[in-house]
């Protein structure tokens, strides 16, 4: 379908959509987030076995654009907006049964930095900065913010980033673990590429692993165990395990479908 602004490129079996309103930082409209929403549905209905994520021009995505705010109708409640915009695409994220990769390219922030960290892989330009600058005009962390930045850089580093709402920069991010890696950026889109593209070419079990290490956060020890186990059940009787240990014990790189 045609889009305003988004991008929809596929490379391969790699899925990439590009955040594309280059003149506002790609800050995230109602629009915008609509047609992101659509975008997804897209790819995870082709045959992309990973997604990336990267925004046009020189930010990745300064956050909720507070320009086009409740501009019809009235003010819109802020939490009644991540309700029925935001948390419906960050759930599915959550729920994909294939990886994502983000190419965070310049500042990811507010929303737009949880768009950035909640990719399996997030790869970095140089340029790039974090911020939670919810403190700044009077509004607390949202996009599940307050889930993942304590269990990602700690209590006390989450809690620096959100109260003092203050850049945090892409090497420092990596310091800390928010990100996995940072590239020239130059570099930034044929490395995230790179990784993507291997990603996209490895097993069924991929995804497993991706709900294992969600559903982490909440299970007890015994519970994980549990999973573990029924996850295994799922990923043995696949092709690809299959596949998998034809090759290994063939000594010879293995030829994975994604089945």
């Amino acid at each position: 379908m045609a889009y305003a602004q988004i991008k929809v490129e596929h490379h391969d079996k790699v899925g990439i959509i590009t955040l594309n309103a280059p003149e506002v930082l790609n800050a995230l409209s109602s629009d915008m987030v609509a047609e992101l929403s659509q975008a997804l549905d897209e790819v995870l209905a082709s045959d992309a076995r990973c997604l990336l994520l990267t925004g046009e021009g020189r930010g990745f995505c300064a956050g909720a654009n507070l320009q086009t705010r409740g501009k019809e109708g009235g003010p819109t409640p802020v939490g009644s907006v991540l309700e029925t915009h935001y948390h419906p695409i960050l759930n599915r994220i959550r729920q994909m049964d294939i990886p994502m990769v983000a190419a965070v390219n310049g500042p990811a922030v507010g929303v737009g930095m949880s768009f950035a960290v909640i990719a399996d892989i997030v790869v970095a330009a140089k340029s790039a900065y974090f911020l939670q600058a919810f403190a700044r005009i009077g509004l607390v962390p949202d996009g599940g913010a307050t889930y993942y930045l304590p269990r990602m850089i700690g209590w006390s580093r989450a809690l620096e980033l959100s109260l003092l709402a203050e850049k945090l920069p892409a090497e420092k991010a990596e310091d800390w673990g928010l990100v996995n890696r940072v590239v020239d950026d130059a570099d930034l889109m044929p490395e995230a590429l790179a990784i993507a593209t291997k990603l996209a070419n490895g097993p069924y079990s991929l995804g497993l692993i991706r709900k294992a290490y969600w559903e982490s956060q909440r299970n007890s020890y015994e519970g994980q165990l549990q999973l573990e186990a029924d996850l295994q059940r799922q990923a043995g009787s696949s092709k690809d395990n299959q596949e998998g240990v034809l090759a290994f014990l063939e000594k010879r790189d293995a030829k994975f479908t994604g089945e």
